[in-house]
């Protein structure tokens, strides 16, 4: 049995499962989706077309393809009776508990019974991925007073979660940027909220349990709360000549300052995610205005790298992400959210995954508390 100093903390570089969905390198910044390149998939693909290469395994047909559409497209509508529940949810919750207790009871309205019933996980899987954004978008209108949208049935994935959120259909830059960043954050390996996935599913769970279990452990600030928390750190910088001013105060105060969206546990260079957010986020900015937060943002990561970047602290996904969504009009608190709606694809492929030939994880663990301790008696407990 192991002694407690050699257990590595958060099991960091500990193998415990095979998987064939996703790899990163993060020295050389490389991250692919069953072998693809993720800069190819964001820039070449869509959301769709991403999903079901990460649920199956190789890229769709056109029919494949054409079907997939539709059958998400039929599937984004979801029962009447759950809308009336997120009603008379608290307008200050967050939006990540709303999502959380909205899956848990799509699975009361659409129940999957059993999980060795391979159709009957794909109908779930189908649900989950077309629900996600429905439910999001609900939340948010509904707390600022306003009704919930019914899906278009005209528009993409990425396309219909925008108009659900607004009421108006995206531009084409906008609907773009908005599905590749869906893509960038589909799958992304064994992170927290994808190993909750495999440990809730590997117990059995029924497909909406599993994925609730992920948003719960996406819903940590150590988790998909990065973004929201780097806007705040622009804000209060304020401006790009601050920049500097800022940066030397705060490891003047404290040498091991940490810059929010700066460094990743994986990446030791830049994250390839965040640069071709960059390169997709300039298109959106020549038509939207370009926002004063991002010329911090990029000035702030100028001013970081000779001090981190020897250390293999880079800019993430998470560094410019909450720019482009604030310039888009998506407020705070549902960056996250929008985070899940991503993700649940990563999610149920490696759920899917861990149902071929599964078995439940049953970690040893290294006691270290008292032993051999005697039961003392109530009345003559000090």
């Amino acid at each position: 049995m192991s002694s407690p100093s050699e257990i590595p903390a958060g099991l960091a570089d500990v193998p415990v499962a095979k998987s064939a969905i996703s790899i990163i390198d993060g020295k050389r910044a490389l991250l692919s989706y069953r072998g693809i390149a993720v800069e190819q998939l964001a820039k070449d693909s869509s959301f769709e077309e991403t999903t079901w290469l990460l649920l199956k395994g190789d890229l769709p047909t056109q029919r494949q393809l054409a079907d997939f559409h539709h059958e998400l497209r039929q599937r984004r509508k979801v029962h009447y009776k759950l809308i009336e529940v997120i009603k008379n949810f608290p307008a200050t919750g967050h939006p990540m508990d709303a999502l959380q207790c909205s899956v848990s009871a799509l699975g009361m309205f659409y129940p999957t019974r059993s999980v060795s019933d391979n159709a009957a996980n794909w109908e779930a899987s189908l649900r989950l991925i077309a629900s996600l954004p429905t439910l999001v978008a609900a939340f948010a209108r509904l707390r600022r007073g306003e009704l919930p949208l019914d899906p278009h049935p005209d528009l993409d994935h990425a396309g219909n979660f925008y108009y659900m959120l607004f009421g108006r259909e995206p531009s084409p830059s906008v609907r773009k940027v908005i599905d590749a960043c869906l893509i960038l954050h589909a799958e992304h390996g064994f992170n927290a909220s994808t190993f909750t996935a495999r440990v809730t599913g590997s117990s059995l769970a029924n497909p909406y349990a599993t994925i609730s279990a992920a948003v719960g452990s996406l819903s940590g600030p150590l988790h998909g709360g990065a973004n929201e928390e780097v806007l705040e750190m622009l804000s209060e910088i304020g401006t790009a000549a601050n920049a500097k001013p800022w940066l030397d105060a705060k490891r003047a105060a404290n040498p091991s300052f940490k810059v929010m969206g700066m460094g990743h546990r994986v990446y030791k260079v830049k994250d390839p995610r965040a640069t071709v957010l960059q390169e997709l986020a300039e298109r959106v900015f020549a038509e939207t205005s370009r926002p004063a937060k991002y010329d911090v943002a990029l000035e702030l990561e100028k001013q970081c790298i000779p001090i981190y970047g020897a250390k293999g602290v880079y800019p993430n996904v998470d560094f410019y992400s909450g720019v482009v969504y604030s310039s888009l009009g998506i407020e705070t608190d549902i960056f996250t959210p929008i985070f899940a709606v991503a993700r649940v694809a990563g999610w149920l492929a490696h759920w899917l995954e861990q149902l071929n030939g599964n078995r439940i994880y049953r970690p040893e663990q290294v006691y270290v508390g008292n032993t051999d301790v005697p039961y003392v008696s109530l009345d003559k407990r000090p």
